[in-house]
């Protein structure tokens, strides 16, 4: 079985499959607002405050890719891969948000892979598979590659039609400063022309192993042909040497995509199905020989990523194991978890730990603390999710979104944002004009519709015993594990 086989042919596709902005959460987020000397901004590319831990979060990037960081001249730290950091602290304190930023300033080039807790727990694989995989996506392998590009500018093209009209032909005339060259088209070609537009004067470049033409820009000789000019052309120079030339391309695929390309029949359109189900372990062990192939030949390289555990308490001890075991080895990413729970109960066992986890993955950590947020950082979040959302607020509703966040809680404060402007243009609406900005009384009303956690605490006492089950209060013989049908209703 050839490991390497249909890698490199679709992680072309894969890559140029198209993106959906969506307001999300953390739509917000481009970054994690730091300057070159990873000193925090108060208030840049959505970040706002957790100074100390945005600036631990950049140290780490800055040893896993300097190249994130523009005038970096620090070189990556070697056996960076198998470390793990801890973001710990209180509920709406930006631990997602700043993986969310560590995810931006890492760029396309590097792995992010991002999880909850929970989603390891499926009936379709194991807890142990579910982590591997994640982990294997969080690798990345860079694959360098040879390829005969033909690439120049448009003298002519030339098609000519047979008698009835079915078949087709043609030749095209390339030239560079240096020389000029005709090559023949057959019909999947001009087909190719046809599809990029391609006119004299473009300047093209063609791949021979794939036959794909790409359409470079418009040579500056042809600056004047007004006619033919849209305002998104670009003008560059006549390529000069030879027109065939060799080229080395790069490609960044994970290793779980290798596993799942090599494992499934259908290739890398197995990525496209879904759930990918379970990969057999040698079949992992050999994708890993003929990694360690490549990097002793030079043709590839690893690139270490960053795996992202949300509310990591929710693991139980056999995921702690696997990961405490997963982070000795030499094929092991940075992970990143995120935990806002105390000294807990650490799931599957009897212990109580610091934020859940046991004492021996503890040891491993780098713990980064967060805080919560004072009146003019949430004040500063409320004004940017605004502008993420497209909802004006006037002032006096600003200064009450941040007293309900101060009292009810930051996301609930935020969750109100939408909904008071759809109660703003219902007001507009039956009131026949006036300003769709968010004042007070529609902030008002929708703090009335909609509970915050603490007045829901407050409903449920004084609606004490008309609920059907309030509470159930199992026996203690029952927790030892002794049957028992009686139980505690009140």
């Amino acid at each position: 079985m050839d490991i390497g086989a249909g890698i490199t042919t679709g992680t072309a596709e894969l890559r140029e499959a198209t993106k959906m902005e969506r307001i999300g959460v953390h739509s917000h987020i481009t970054g994690l607002g730091l300057d070159d000397r990873l000193e925090p901004r108060l208030n840049s590319q959505g970040m706002v405050g957790q100074m100390r831990a945005r600036k631990a979060a950049g140290v780490i990037l800055r040893m896993l890719s300097p190249s994130s960081f523009s005038s970096s001249t620090v070189s990556a730290a070697p056996g960076l891969s198998g470390r793990a950091i801890l973001l710990a602290g209180p509920p709406s304190t930006g631990k997602t948000a700043i993986a969310r930023g560590m995810a931006a300033t890492l760029g396309p080039d590097v792995p992010f892979t991002s999880i909850t807790a929970s989603e390891v727990y499926s009936l379709s694989m194991s807890k142990t598979e579910a982590l591997t995989q994640a982990l294997r996506r969080s690798i990345g392998v860079r694959i360098r590659e040879e390829e005969e590009v033909v690439e120049g500018e448009v003298v002519e093209i030339v098609v000519e039609r047979g008698i009835t009209g079915s078949g087709k032909s043609g030749r095209v005339i390339l030239k560079t400063t240096d020389m000029e060259t005709v090559y023949e088209m057959g019909g999947k070609m001009i087909d190719e022309m046809t599809k990029e537009k391609v006119l004299a004067g473009d300047i093209i470049s063609i791949t021979k192993s794939s036959g794909r033409i790409t359409k470079l820009g418009r040579s500056f000789s042809h600056s004047r042909d007004f006619s033919l000019l849209s305002p998104s052309t670009t003008f560059i120079p006549t390529p000069s040497g030879e027109i065939l030339t060799r080229r080395t391309i790069t490609h960044t695929v994970s290793l779980h995509e290798i596993d799942i390309i090599n494992s499934r029949t259908q290739g890398f359109l197995a990525l496209f199905a879904g759930d990918t189900g379970e990969v057999a372990a040698p079949l992992r062990a050999q994708i890993d020989v003929k990694v360690g192939e490549w990097r002793e030949e030079g043709k590839a390289e690893l690139v270490t990523g960053v795996l992202f555990i949300d509310e990591v308490h929710m693991l139980d001890m056999e995921c702690f194991s696997f990961l405490n075991r997963a982070l000795e080895g030499e094929l092991a990413p940075l992970v990143v978890m995120a935990s806002n729970r105390g000294v807990a109960r650490i799931r599957g066992t009897e212990m109580r730990g610091p934020h859940g986890l046991p004492p021996d993955l503890l040891d491993r950590l780098l713990i980064v603390a967060t805080s919560k947020y004072d009146a003019e950082e949430v004040r500063q979040i409320i004004k940017i999710r605004c502008q993420e959302e497209d909802v004006e607020v006037g002032p006096d509703a600003e200064d009450l979104l941040v007293e309900i966040a101060g009292d009810a809680g930051m996301r609930y404060a935020l969750g109100l944002i939408a909904v008071s402007q759809i109660v703003a243009r219902k007001r507009v609406k039956s009131s026949g004009g006036g300003s769709e900005a968010v004042e007070v009384e529609d902030l008002r009303r929708a703090y009335g519709c909609f509970m915050d956690p603490g007045r829901s605490v407050q409903w449920l006492k004084e609606q004490q015993g008309s609920l059907l089950v309030e509470e159930i209060t199992v026996s203690e013989n029952v927790r030892q594990g002794q049957s028992s049908d009686k139980m505690d209703v009140v």
